[in-house]
């Protein structure tokens, strides 16, 4: 059958005509997404500093914090420009929304103990049960804290050891926080024989204290009998001192009472020896 050549002809430029139509719209839409991208990058950019900026005039907002509110809301509007982005070209945002809330959801949920410490993070950033250089003591875990951070926390034990402890273990318990107030309160018990001048020993721990000028005088420190036995009494000296200097007072002060006591001829009793104990073999035969 023979083709018509003018048939043909308005084909051709039909096809043409559709093509350089296509090309403009593309080309408007391309140069839109252009300025989209440009305009989004320059108001996210904007935004981050704005944000990081504004939580700095928060007089105890930490700095972490500080940086993952800002990049929360960098990237929450570059993913906002890049949907806005593909509507320019006739993508159907809508499933795009959906699709990405699907994968957010399937994301949460393979990601759940992470997500639980990042939440347990921003808790204990914003509510500062324990800041750096503190000691504390969480269930089983104690130490002087080293770094917060959003999935865990840098914990140094007396012993040197380094401990990384999830935030979701830190915060579903309580925390004793031993520098948090500035000032801890020792006890430094020590056993006289019952034949001792008990106020006298009382007024030579008390001089002790005194001397050391790491012993605050509020409140004051007192000197009690804290148990009687059949031959010996106990005495507590209590104090208050800086808790940076509560380890280094409690030991020096222990060596001075006992050291005193000697000097004053305060005689601290000798354990009682222990029975001797039978020959098992002999005590089979």
């Amino acid at each position: 059958m023979p083709i018509d050549p003018q048939n043909a002809l308005l084909t051709v430029q039909s096809g043409l005509a559709q093509l350089s139509t296509l090309i403009v719209s593309y080309s408007l839409s391309a140069v839109g997404a252009v300025i989209l991208l440009v305009i989004g990058y320059i108001v996210a950019g904007l935004a981050e500093r704005s944000i990081y900026a504004g939580l700095g005039h928060i007089h105890g907002f930490d700095e972490t914090l500080r940086h993952f509110f800002s990049q929360v809301v960098r990237y929450a509007i570059l993913g906002l420009v890049v949907i806005m982005v593909l509507g320019q070209f006739g993508v159907q945002t809508a499933s795009i929304i959906a699709a990405i809330g699907a994968a957010g959801l399937a994301i949460g949920l393979a990601l759940q103990g992470t997500l639980q410490n990042i939440a347990a993070g921003i808790m204990l950033l914003a509510l500062r049960p324990f800041r750096i250089g503190e000691y504390v003591e969480v269930g089983a875990i104690s130490g002087t804290v080293e770094e917060i951070g959003l999935f865990a926390t840098t914990l140094r034990t007396v012993e040197g050891v380094y401990v990384l402890a999830p935030n979701s273990t830190l915060w579903n318990q309580p925390v004793r926080n031993f520098t948090r107030n500035g000032v801890r309160r020792g006890d430094i018990t020590l056993g006289i024989g019952s034949w001792n001048d008990i106020d006298f020993a009382q007024k030579t721990m008390l001089g002790v204290a005194a001397a050391d000028r790491r012993v605050r005088r509020q409140p004051a420190p007192i000197a009690f009998v804290a148990t009687i036995g059949d031959s010996t009494v106990a005495i507590t000296l209590r104090y208050w001192t800086a808790a940076a200097d509560f380890f280094a007072t409690q030991i020096d002060l222990t060596k001075s009472v006992k050291q005193a006591f000697d000097a004053e001829g305060l005689s601290v009793p000798a354990p009682a020896p222990k029975a001797p104990q039978a020959d098992a073999s002999a005590t089979r035969q």
